[in-house]
């Protein structure tokens, strides 16, 4: 059978190998996926707000008063003259009153808790005082007792006789402003400090930032990987960041490892379908499709500096996740928050209740001080649901072990075209699946569904979908630069030599093996034999280097739980039969003219019971090839007495199609 993969998978040399440049071309991504993901949701403004009325708050006081000022008009009806007076007395008490409304607000702005419902946008140019069509008189202002230093004097000057101008609008004329701080004090906020702009200030002031220079220095690198405007600004507090979406959903942890917590939001549709459009509300629905991986950051100096997740090791994983978008396979990214603050209330409800139900949960608890200060940092990771985690699924059928195996081994496949990728930590808690049913059952498929299924290769049968998640140990090369024809590569990797993860105690046989697996897979990459597990001197800079055989060494491990640790398999549904007719229990022997009658009678259904059990035994067999396939996997990848050739995932996926295990559209 002639295939192209052979021709595209690099074998890779347990020799060591010198770093030298090398021409690097763009790389082609294999298989399809789903083009667009869903966009973070706390980029948004709350869809559940009343859209009648938009709120632009201003951190300039004078800014906010003068834009406000210049909404506000007359409406004057030409009433006779004689009630003219009155209706006048009317405008100006009512202006007074809309004055006093004004100043009131100014006053409180600045210290004022921003609104969950306000929207983030950048206060405009200072305006020109409104001139009016009028050339009468204008009234002088009457003198006023001097203020308090806490309020601000406004100054409005409106024409004295409306009445000459009937059936028309009439604008404020003239603004005059005082301040009651000079530029001296006013110089000394902490905005004027850190000489921004206007429009920063109210960027910052309206998305709840934090305004600490040393603390956006710090994570400015994490920063830079953001893909919205408002989270790559700065730091924001935790509260305001979730606050935004209080209204629209309701926080869920789903699960926790040693990064930190993994949440899930879960839309409020009895409050929000009256209040937005079936539009949003279906875009509001995507976007709880996605997950949030809240993860603790080091402290720069001082209590938390040598615990949590560093900021290298952040810019990392999003890197890596950014790049490897596209591979199908791999989890889909949509955006990096970085918040400062202690958890907000929906989240720490929803770490509570984890707690209740789950005895295996072992993460300290967020609202506890010894564990985290008021100040603590967090990277907030956002990525498509990937679904339910592969070590807490109950699987039983050959059908969905085939799928597992052979989805994670072509996804390594597609990573190690697309980007010299090594996973390094493929335990079945980094693999995630899902079902392409309508109904996202997961259970085993059923004969109906067996016998409808067109693949020649037996792979898809279980509609089972996999996604690798966590790149926090592996290692890729990213391609990056301006100029498409020639990128630079860029390795992303980590240092596993400092994560302590080789000498760990295993408390039962599954735990042995994948403690196991970690030294085989330091073997192969230090002296090319994963046996030789004997710790040597550490080389510096050795785990940025390519040893794609590792992924090898994790498809072992992963081949070898899933066929250990199958349930077993409950009987599957049956085709429907038509129930023959019942026979007398007073005739032990069946007169054949009657049983020939009973056959004309019904010539259908003897035919369609042969039909199901040849079926039924097809499909037994089937499981059986599936099976005897797998079994011939395990010793191709044995690390003894493998396969010599076999240095990679691909050569794995190139020898499956060649065998006719998978076909080329499995892949392609």
């Amino acid at each position: 059978m002639s295939t192209q993969p052979p021709a595209q998978f690099s074998v890779y040399t347990t020799e060591p190998k010198q770093s030298k440049p090398k021409m690097v071309t763009q790389r082609r991504v294999y298989g399809k996926r789903r083009v667009n993901a869903p966009r973070a949701v706390f980029d948004q403004p709350s869809p559940a707000r009343d859209t009648t009325f938009t709120e632009v708050r201003y951190a300039d006081p004078v800014e906010g008063l003068q834009a406000k000022l210049a909404q506000v008009t007359i409406q004057d009806d030409s009433a006779p003259q004689d009630a003219t007076n009155t209706q006048s007395e009317q405008r100006t008490s009512r202006q007074t009153t809309s004055n006093k409304s004004i100043v009131s607000t100014i006053e409180d702005l600045p210290n004022s808790p921003i609104a969950k419902s306000s929207i983030i946008s950048s206060p405009s140019t200072t305006q020109p005082p409104l001139k009016t069509k009028s050339t009468s008189s204008r009234a002088k202002p009457s003198t006023k007792p001097k203020p308090r230093p806490t309020e601000t004097m406004v100054e409005v000057q409106i024409c004295s006789n409306p009445t000459e101008l009937p059936h028309t609008r009439l604008e404020i004329p003239d603004i005059t402003l005082q301040h009651p701080a000079d530029d001296r004090e006013r110089s000394q906020t902490p905005f004027d400090r850190r000489r921004t702009t206007s429009k920063d200030r109210a960027a910052m002031l309206l998305s709840g930032s934090v305004i600490d220079s040393a603390v956006n220095d710090y994570v400015r690198p994490i920063l830079k990987e953001a893909l919205s405007p408002i989270a790559a600004q700065g730091v924001q507090k935790f509260d305001s960041w979730a606050s935004h979406s209080e209204d629209m959903f309701y926080v869920a942890k789903l699960a926790e490892g040693s990064f930190g917590d993994v949440y899930k939001l879960h839309l409020r549709e009895e409050t929000c379908r009256p209040a937005v459009s079936k539009s949003k509300l279906a875009k509001l629905k995507s976007y709880g499709d996605g997950v949030f991986k809240v993860m603790p950051l080091r402290a720069k100096k001082g209590v938390g500096s040598k615990k949590h997740t560093s900021i290298d090791d952040i810019v990392s994983e999003v890197k890596m996740l950014k790049y490897l978008d596209p591979v199908p396979g791999f989890a889909r990214f949509r955006e990096i928050h970085v918040v400062q603050g202690r958890y907000p209330a929906s989240f720490q409800t929803a770490w509570d209740q984890y707690k209740k139900t789950n005895k295996e949960a072992l993460n300290p608890n967020p609202s506890s001080k010894r564990s985290y200060p008021d100040s603590q940092i967090w990277a907030i990771l956002e990525m498509d649901d990937a679904g339910y985690e592969l070590e807490k699924f109950a699987w039983s059928s050959i059908f969905q072990i085939y799928d597992i195996f052979w989805g994670v081994a072509m996804a390594l496949a597609r990573a190690e075209l697309f980007a010299e990728f090594e996973h390094r930590d493929l335990h079945l808690g980094n693999v995630c699946i899902r079902s392409t049913r309508d109904d996202g059952r997961l259970d085993p498929p059923t004969e109906l569904e067996i016998v409808r299924h067109s693949s020649s290769s037996g792979f898809g049968i279980s509609t089972l979908q996999t996604t690798i998640i966590d790149y926090s140990l592996s290692r890729a090369e990213l391609l990056q630069g301006d100029d498409p024809a020639n990128p630079k590569p860029v390795v992303a990797f980590t240092d596993l030599d400092k994560q302590q993860i080789f000498d760990g105690i295993s408390q039962d046989e599954d735990e042995m093996m994948q403690r196991n697996t970690y030294r085989y897979m330091r073997a192969a990459l230090y002296t090319g034999n994963p046996l030789e597990t004997e710790k040597v001197s550490t080389i510096p800079g050795i785990w940025e280097e390519y040893a794609p055989r590792t992924n090898l060494v994790w498809l072992l491990f992963m081949l070898q739980t899933l066929l250990k640790n199958r349930k077993p398999e409950a009987p599957t549904a049956q085709l429907q039969r038509v129930a023959l007719a019942a026979r007398s229990p007073n005739r032990k022997i069946a007169n054949p003219q009657t049983a020939k009658g009973k056959e004309q009678n019904q010539p259908g259904l003897l035919i369609r019971e042969r039909q199901t059990m040849d079926l039924q035994a097809g499909i037994s067999q089937l499981q059986n090839t599936l099976e005897d396939r797998l079994k011939a996997v395990l010793e191709l990848l044995d690390l003894e007495h493998g396969h010599e050739d076999m240095c990679c995932a691909g050569d794995l996926v190139a020898y499956a199609m060649d065998s006719q295990w998978l076909a080329e559209e499995d892949f392609y």
